[in-house]
């Protein structure tokens, strides 16, 4: 059976479109590590200088999370970044 160039021709950019969107969400993964990494070192540096209270730092987690909760558009991150806050706490 002979196939028409065109659907050939569409079935790779498909593929070619579907290797840099994943790519893309890969980078997008980790510059989105890269920011939590730097948020909790600058939350660190702030409790080892004590300019923050426990208290303000409560309310500084909660309102991060929120409004990372509500930017998210990949719930599993927003987990992910969660589970780094609470394993930060427990220290």
């Amino acid at each position: 059976m002979v196939t028409n160039p065109k659907i050939e021709k569409k079935k790779e950019e498909i593929i070619k479109t579907q290797a840099r969107l994943t790519e893309i969400k890969n980078k997008l993964r980790e510059k989105r590590q890269e920011l939590i990494d730097l948020e909790n070192e600058e939350i660190v540096a702030m409790f080892r200088s004590e300019i923050i209270t426990e208290d303000d730092f409560a309310a500084l987690m909660r309102s991060r999370r929120e409004q990372e909760f509500e930017d998210d558009d990949d719930e599993s991150a927003f987990e992910e970044k969660e589970e780094k806050l609470n394993a930060f706490s427990e220290n």
